[in-house]
């Protein structure tokens, strides 16, 4: 599996035609203690640079938007109820969605993790 990362700090990982979206371990540090997590509609499609989520944590609430275009298949339920295991586990089973997008070219013009962290770095 890969994972490619956008400047809005949204990391997408693929897996064939599935792709699993949320925030970094940076946004979410940024962002402070989560409490509540806007999940999107299952089935409802979604374009590249749209809002995806809302995302609203104790300091602040942003937009998640959808780093490529596709059909959200499901969506991480445990977030309803938990939804600090994005603040736990930004990266893995604190996941926004999962969308079916067949074509890659949005996927594969994204920053690898070698250039995420390059950006990182010139942020601070």
């Amino acid at each position: 599996m890969k994972t490619r990362y956008t400047e809005e700090h949204e990391w997408v990982t693929q897996n064939d035609d599935l792709f699993t979206i949320g925030i970094t371990d940076y946004a979410q540090d940024q962002l402070g203690d989560i409490v509540f997590v806007q999940l999107p509609d299952t089935d409802s499609e979604v374009n590249k640079g749209e809002e995806l989520s809302v995302i609203e944590s104790v300091k602040a609430a942003g937009e998640i938007k959808s780093p490529i275009t596709g059909i959200v298949l499901e969506v991480n339920e445990a977030l309803d109820g938990e939804p600090e295991l994005v603040n736990e586990s930004a990266e893995d089973s604190g996941w926004i969605c999962k969308i079916k997008c067949p074509d890659h070219r949005e996927f594969n013009s994204l920053m690898d993790a070698h250039q995420y962290q390059s950006f990182l770095r010139e942020l601070s």
